[in-house]
């Protein structure tokens, strides 16, 4: 039997797995730095850079361009642990999200902010189930009933990216104004609504085919979030005392906030959730110590940021084909996702933000910063693709999506003359 022709050798990989990962880290390094120096003239904040790069290293532009270069620098092999890395770094950043969200914001908000948050939430979800029906046919996995793809592409049109929003709100000096503290409130809303609406996906599309909801599942999840409730209070007491008693943030302390974030990762995990609910739920539990919440981001954002967020980019980048979109109709097919996550989120939020009062002008611009996706889109995306609810192609549809509408905010902003020229943008 002749043997087969080989394909043209890739260049050799680093000589151990070590070598390989900081060759990675360092390649997405100055890929997400560029990126970002690159967008600033723009307007841009950091992360739509990190974004763009994360995009560029995967295969539809860096594999398409160099694929000898791509295959040494992303081997498949190593894609596990890059996956793995990232994610711990998503637990930790989920944490502090959690940890960002203040429940006094929002109740001085008070009925305005739920309306805008709950309105920029059932609007777009309704609209995502109305397109899944026009996408289930060609994009869905060969075996996926259509509830769960309908229930997760309306949960992807719904949510707003709290951290990248409060980012921009304070590049342009909005943060303390009644507009900013509105849409922060309302932001913070959503990011909780849309992670219960997941967290109830991630169970219906586990348990599909089996006779309902596993008990144990959801007795689980129902003692898990009791007993971190009842637990809330002491918590906040002893982390309160020991920030006072040691004059701020010890590595004691932050060892046990760490702790605390991969407990609930690990047993959210366990129970059949992502382990990014879990750490979400910890830092929610303290939320209300703004000291806290403070001292935490100080010593954990620098290198979640800098280093680790950017390799989750990196890891979303890799798993983007846009190459998988080869003819008219699937890029017409992503002008529409685009334009109905758009009208359904923007154009939702702003009409919410009219009827409770706000200035027209001022209404558009809460809507332009509610339909901000980021990060937390591109976190909902992985967790779908790794259910197997979306199938590659929708899912760089969707990245596809998230980028454009997390661009558009600043240029939005500025034609609406709302904020200050993010020009000069922040320091990073």
């Amino acid at each position: 039997m002749l043997p087969e022709a080989s394909a043209p050798a890739a260049p050799a990989a680093p000589a151990s797995a070590v070598g390989l990962l900081l060759a990675q880290v360092l390649g997405v390094l100055i890929a997400a730095r560029a990126c970002g120096l690159a967008m600033r003239p723009l307007g841009q904040p950091q992360v739509v850079g990190e974004m763009l790069a994360g995009i560029l290293l995967g295969p539809s532009l860096f594999g398409l361009l160099a694929p000898g270069a791509s295959a040494w620098l992303f081997p498949p092999v190593s894609l596990p642990v890059l996956s793995a890395i990232s994610q711990l770094g998503m637990v930790l950043y989920m944490f502090l999200v959690g940890l960002d969200l203040d429940p006094r914001t929002l109740r001085q908000r008070g009925l305005a902010a739920l309306l805008i948050s709950h309105v920029s939430i059932v609007v777009p979800f309704a609209l995502g189930i109305g397109l899944s029906l026009a996408l289930f046919g060609r994009f869905a996995p060969p075996g996926l009933a259509f509830t769960p793809f309908a229930l997760f592409l309306g949960a992807a049109l719904s949510v707003t990216a709290f951290p990248v929003l409060a980012r921009i709100l304070a590049e342009r000096g909005l943060q303390r104004t009644p507009l900013g503290g509105l849409a922060l409130s309302a932001a913070a809303v959503d990011d909780v609504t849309a992670w219960t609406m997941l967290a109830a996906i991630t169970i219906v599309v586990r348990t599909a085919g089996t006779e309902g909801v596993p008990f144990a599942t959801l007795l689980g999840l129902a003692l898990f979030v009791g007993v971190g409730w009842l637990a809330r209070r002491p918590l906040q007491r002893a982390t309160s005392a020991a920030l006072e008693s040691r004059g701020g943030m010890t590595h004691g302390l932050l060892a046990a906030l760490v702790g605390l974030a991969l407990a609930g990762s690990c047993v959210t995990e366990a129970l059949g959730l992502h382990a990014l609910f879990g750490a979400f739920f910890a830092g929610l539990l303290l939320a209300s110590d703004r000291r806290l919440a403070q001292a935490a981001r100080d010593r954990l954002e620098a290198p979640l940021v800098v280093v680790l967020v950017p390799l989750y980019f990196a890891f979303t980048g890799l798993r983007t084909r846009l190459d998988l979109m080869e003819d008219l109709e699937a890029w017409l097919l992503a002008g529409v996702v685009v334009a109905v996550a758009v009208i359904g989120k923007l154009g939702g939020s702003a009409v919410a933000a009219w009827v409770s009062g706000v200035s027209g002008r001022e209404a558009t611009a809460l809507g332009v910063l509610m339909n901000t996706r980021g990060l937390m889109e591109l976190v909902i995306l992985n967790v779908g693709l790794d259910l197997g609810v979306v199938s590659p192609t929708l899912f760089s549809i969707l990245v596809l999506m998230a980028f454009v509408t997390t661009l558009m905010t600043n240029p939005l902003l500025s034609a609406l003359g709302v904020g200050t020229s993010p020009d000069a943008v922040q320091k990073e």
